[in-house]
């Protein structure tokens, strides 16, 4: 990937770790590649839930500055140069979340701090932010979530809202821009949710996978395999450690848990699900030019 197309390649993420769980292989492949590659990062995720004891006294604004940080040695590993924080860093903040289902979905908390990126009325401002990215950068392909943000948090859904009606004032014929949600398909991830439980990782849950957000694999458009990049991917889920931790001993699949604690697979392709403009090929996010 890609295979007819130089680019450029943008997308759209909630907090930092997004980014890298969702299609951190895909970044890593299209910057080996040479394709210009932009992230751009909504907030800084100051509500996180944060695993590492040692790091538990860390909140809001400290927690998102290392965050920061994180995201910084994330982008690093996956070789992606152009990181961009929408409007500027600590513009919006994590709006929060509550758990919902079996812990892995999430829903909007009853109410939303001011400066919150899920606030209503910060919306046209956001798109006019993101506009703004869209107009200089020019990309080919934009990347974000479904409508139901992927597992449900707000902010997830507030950046796929942005990211359409940002895409939709820069091109609104739909002919240019080419954007995919990213997914995980059901049963892709069922088959290495089995393989993890029969290896009972280092004791760590592993849930069904009705538990977790996955789409049918019929519904999905696009599955980049990630070779090698994987191991980049990796990388930088341990870059996130704040909020992921990783479990690979060098058999298929490793994994990744969250403060839930609960192991997900890492497979060996990342998945999208075509959502406006030119299709891309079913192996390929790119369309042909």
């Amino acid at each position: 990937m890609p295979r007819v197309s130089t680019g450029p390649l943008l997308l759209v993420h909630a907090h930092p770790d997004d980014e890298t769980i969702t299609c951190g292989g895909v970044m890593a492949r299209a910057a080996a590649a040479g394709v210009p590659t932009t992230l751009v990062t909504c907030t800084r995720g100051e509500q996180g839930e944060v695993i590492p004891p040692g790091l538990r006294h860390l909140t809001g604004d400290a927690l998102g500055e290392y965050r920061e940080g994180e995201l910084a040695r994330a982008c690093a590993a996956l070789g992606v140069a152009d990181h961009r924080w929408l409007g500027h860093a600590g513009r919006w903040h994590d709006s929060g979340m509550v758990l919902a289902g079996a812990g892995i979905r999430a829903a909007a908390p009853a109410t939303i701090d001011a400066g919150a990126f899920a606030v209503p009325d910060g919306f046209d401002a956001q798109v006019e932010a993101l506009v703004a990215v869209l107009r200089e950068v020019g990309p080919r392909v934009v990347v974000t979530y479904d409508e139901r943000g992927g597992y449900g948090h707000p902010d997830h859904v507030r950046a796929h809202e942005v990211t359409l009606a940002a895409v939709a004032a820069v091109d609104p014929d739909a002919t240019a821009i080419s954007v995919a949600a990213t997914a995980a398909p059901h049963d892709a991830v069922d088959a290495g949710l089995a393989v993890l439980r029969r290896r009972a990782w280092l004791g760590v849950p592993v849930p069904p996978v009705d538990d977790l957000p996955t789409v049918p694999d019929a519904t999905i458009t696009t599955r980049v395999a990630l070779g090698g990049a994987r191991v980049a991917k990796l990388a930088a889920l341990r870059a996130h450690a704040t909020q992921i931790s990783v479990y690979d001993d060098g058999r298929e699949p490793p994994a990744f848990a969250l403060s839930n604690d609960l192991a997900q697979p890492v497979l060996p392709l990342e998945c999208f699900v075509h959502l406006r403009g030119p299709a891309g090929a079913p192996d390929d996010l790119f369309p042909a030019p």
